[in-house]
């Protein structure tokens, strides 16, 4: 397999861990830890991915997607993170992301997101995947109020109004951090 693709995280140590996986499997993979040698190393490597966080330091991944797709249209776009929200996952396949994961991503489940993923067979194809972690109510509610905020474009007061809640409120939920997913069965 002779691939070559980009990587682009604010955190060195899983770039290098992710990049080591792939060569394991015969793709080579550049790594970019911020925007500008993002976009530097996509104009001179044409790569045909892009793994993309969605947290670049103060940057948002989403502002790449764009200018990446213009380089090559046909570039497999991946945006991952550890924030998943139905408003950002929206927002990216809008702008012309090909797949949402969110963080942590496997490494089979990014393979499987790139088209290449190791087990080709009918039998696979046809299975119904049971999913690994439930999401919990908190976690829905936050999803729910980030797209709230984003059809608002981020007006926290008309954001309260269309979710039929009091402002202070929402800006109390606002505060807090949702709760991970966790596995079936617990919680």
């Amino acid at each position: 397999m002779n691939i070559d693709g980009l990587l682009v995280d604010d955190d060195p140590l899983y770039l290098r861990t992710l990049q080591r996986s792939l060569a394991r499997r015969g793709i080579h993979a550049d790594t970019a830890t911020d925007r500008t040698q993002a976009l530097a190393l996509a104009q001179s490597q044409l790569p045909a991915f892009v793994l993309l966080d969605l947290k670049l330091g103060n940057d948002s991944g989403l502002e790449l997607i764009q200018p990446l797709r213009a380089l090559r249209p046909d570039m497999r776009i991946l945006l991952v993170t550890g924030y998943a929200s139905i408003a950002t996952a929206v927002e990216a396949i809008k702008l012309g992301a090909d797949d949402y994961l969110p963080k942590p991503a496997s490494l089979p489940v990014i393979l499987r997101a790139l088209g290449l993923g190791e087990d080709s067979s009918t039998e696979a194809e046809t299975s119904v995947e049971l999913p690994e972690t439930m999401t919990p109510i908190s976690r829905l509610e936050w999803e729910h109020i980030q797209q709230a905020l984003l059809e608002t474009n981020g007006n926290i007061s008309a954001a309260a109004r269309l979710l039929g809640m009091h402002r202070r409120s929402l800006q109390r939920k606002l505060a807090k951090r949702p709760s991970p997913e966790l596995p079936p069965g617990r919680g």
